[in-house]
């Protein structure tokens, strides 16, 4: 069983498992945080999440990697640059966001995207790598309204 250690955590908050972490120290998590199976944070570097972030399963947040260059990589060199994740995202299934990558506020990711880049406030992005693919806009707003 991981224990999580974070540095900030939300009072309501949701973590199915199983759910994989290097430290949990490193991790930030606000409120109405919700991580549905499978998910990995390697925070190497602080990953922060902000309030109502919703993660599909299979998600990993990795902020390790390795030098291009052999000799280097070899000599087991590794870096670790933070992520970022806004109030009011939805990141969907089996999303992989490197290290060093911002995604701002209300924002949605696309299932089975490589986020490699930021991603800008409120805009829908996905794909492999990861790039805007429209604004969210108030015709998103009316989609799915209950009418009575």
């Amino acid at each position: 069983m991981t224990q999580i250690i974070t540095r900030r955590l939300g009072k309501q908050f949701t973590i199915n498992a199983p759910f994989w972490c290097d430290f949990g120290y490193n991790i930030e998590v606000g409120e109405n945080f919700y991580a549905n199976h499978g998910c990995v944070i390697l925070d190497g570097a602080k990953v922060t999440f902000g309030d109502n972030v919703f993660v599909a399963p299979n998600c990993g947040f990795h902020t390790a990697g390795h030098p291009l260059d052999v000799e280097q990589r070899n000599q087991g060199l590794e870096y670790a640059y933070p992520i970022t994740i806004g109030d009011n995202v939805w990141i969907g299934a089996g999303v992989t966001v490197l290290p060093g990558v911002t995604i701002g506020n209300n924002a949605v990711i696309g299932a089975g995207s490589v986020v490699n880049r930021d991603i800008p406030d409120g805009v829908v992005a996905a794909g492999n790598p990861c790039r805007v693919i429209r604004r969210i806009t108030d015709e998103d707003r009316e989609k799915y309204k209950i009418r009575h």
